[in-house]
């Protein structure tokens, strides 16, 4: 099975664990990211889709089951949970909250690689959210979602890897305000009054390209004191 289009996220608070299973992963032909813990991985995945997430049971704070269960109210990318314990128990309580399989710890790397093969083989090619929107309305502008792609009638628009960016985290929360301190973590920026700046000028020309007057936003909104709100048709 060809795998190198597939993107991988682990989700492990094990600085040892995650870079072992990155190396391991990519070196298996899949582009992989990495995540520290809950909160962590809430942010990249606010920004990026994978078609598999790799994710630990026994985290600080918010746990993998917690996490998966949550997930699951608004996504369908498969899941595999990773854990310390290999009880019936456990494992019934993973797959409840939303969990697609179960191994675990300690495991031969091979059998990851093939419970991961065999998931990847069962789910469809798409991972995007059944339920979210697959084309958003912006006046005369159609965004496509599953594409990235932005539309003015038949004319593609041609949008800059940042403001690409951009557009896949405002159309993960349509009509829910995003901060400028979110935009500058997801956009992988470091944190700073500069880079919040930054983000305003990327926003200035975003406006440009989907609003019929860029001075008064109708569908790129700033929104007083929270940031700024993706509101399509």
């Amino acid at each position: 099975m060809s795998t190198f289009e597939s993107h991988l996220l682990i989700v492990d608070d094990d600085e040892r664990i995650r870079g072992l299973l990155k190396k391991f992963l990519m070196r298996a032909g899949f582009l992989v990211s990495a995540a520290r813990d809950a909160a962590h991985a809430r942010r990249v995945l606010a920004g990026l889709d994978f078609d598999l997430i790799i994710m630990d049971v026994m985290m600080p704070g918010e746990d993998g089951i917690s996490l998966t269960r949550s997930l699951r109210e608004t996504m369908t990318t498969p899941i595999l949970l990773l854990t310390a314990k290999g009880e019936t128990d456990d494992r019934i309580t993973g797959f409840e909250a939303g969990a697609d399989d179960y191994l675990p710890k300690p495991f031969e790397p091979k059998e990851l690689l093939l419970r991961v093969n065999a998931i990847l083989r069962r789910v469809p090619n798409t991972s995007a959210q059944d339920n979210a929107p697959k084309v958003l309305h912006l006046g005369e502008i159609r965004y496509d979602v599953e594409r990235g792609e932005m539309w003015q009638g038949n004319d593609l628009v041609r949008l800059t890897g940042t403001e690409s960016q951009l557009m896949k985290i405002f159309s993960t929360c349509p009509g829910e305000p995003v901060s400028r301190t979110k935009l500058v973590e997801d956009l992988g920026r470091d944190r700073g009054q500069a880079q919040e700046r930054a983000v305003d000028v990327q926003i200035t020309r975003l406006r440009r390209k989907i609003e019929p007057n860029p001075k008064q936003p109708q569908y790129l909104q700033t929104v007083r004191g929270a940031g700024y709100m993706l509101a399509p048709d």
